[in-house]
């Protein structure tokens, strides 16, 4: 039985609009910044006063992976349909909007998801060892207006996955809108079989760096091919924020 205590611990979240929630890939609120030079993550808090957390925030992610505390935490519950491959270019990062319906449950809040983006190499480490890619599945609870983020490190394998094969045979590498591209895509397969995971309260990783994010960073990778990653990696690369102190915050992994 999953400890109750556990539930309220992570249960109340500050608030944040849908918009906010967009911002997890940071374009949309028409402010430049970027990953290099005068732009990038050193500087960024100095761009705008909206972006003051991302020099002054005391909870601001990724982070370095360590030292976990192993806890029976609730299971996260997901509950992910077929999707249209909305794919994009904002800028950023490759987006990929989804169609409505597909969801996470955690500590009894539906959390509905919304998108889901890359970075490379990935922004959370272990143990101080990055992987190759990161993905960052964002969903919303949409009474609350909570984040909840699944992370998953995304390794090199021998062969394609098949389940990510939709996404990385169409990356748009110029800006531009969600349009749907190719086979529609199977959201399920896109996670591990196994979802056990690490649990820490944070921030979006890019302007305006809100510290309004549950982070549920799984423990088991995702393999892509060396070619998949490449892809990747020809349009996008080094799209990913140094990890920040973990400071007085609580870091949990999930015993199972």
């Amino acid at each position: 039985m999953k400890r109750a205590r556990l539930i309220a611990l992570f249960s109340v979240f500050p608030l944040v609009s849908i918009f906010g929630g967009l911002l997890m890939t940071g374009f949309a609120d028409g402010l430049s910044w970027g990953y290099e030079g005068e732009e990038g993550p050193a500087s960024w808090g100095a761009l705008s006063p909206e972006y003051a957390l991302c020099a002054d925030g005391s909870a601001q992610s990724p982070i370095d992976i360590r030292g976990a505390h192993a806890l029976d935490l609730v299971d996260i519950e997901v509950h992910y349909g077929e999707s249209a491959n909305k794919i994009f270019n904002n800028g950023h990062t490759i987006q990929v909007d989804v169609d409505p319906g597909s969801h996470i449950i955690y500590n009894g809040i539906t959390y509905d998801l919304l998108q889901f983006h890359f970075h490379a190499p990935s922004e959370h480490s272990i143990a101080g060892e990055t992987a190759p890619m990161e993905i960052h599945f964002v969903h919303q609870d949409p009474n609350s207006g909570n984040l909840a983020v699944v992370g998953i490190l995304l390794t090199e394998g021998e062969n394609d996955s098949h389940a990510y094969a939709a996404v990385f045979d169409h990356l748009p590498a110029q800006v531009g809108e969600p349009e749907a591209q190719g086979d529609p895509l199977n959201l399920a397969r896109l996670l591990p079989e196994t979802h056990g995971y690490y649990s820490y309260q944070g921030s979006l990783t890019t302007p305006p760096c809100s510290e309004i994010v549950r982070w549920l960073l799984l423990d088991t990778p995702v393999a892509l091919s060396a070619e998949q990653i490449a892809a990747f990696r020809a349009i996008y690369d080094g799209n990913a924020r140094p990890v920040q102190p973990l400071g007085a915050r609580d870091l949990l992994h999930d015993s199972g």
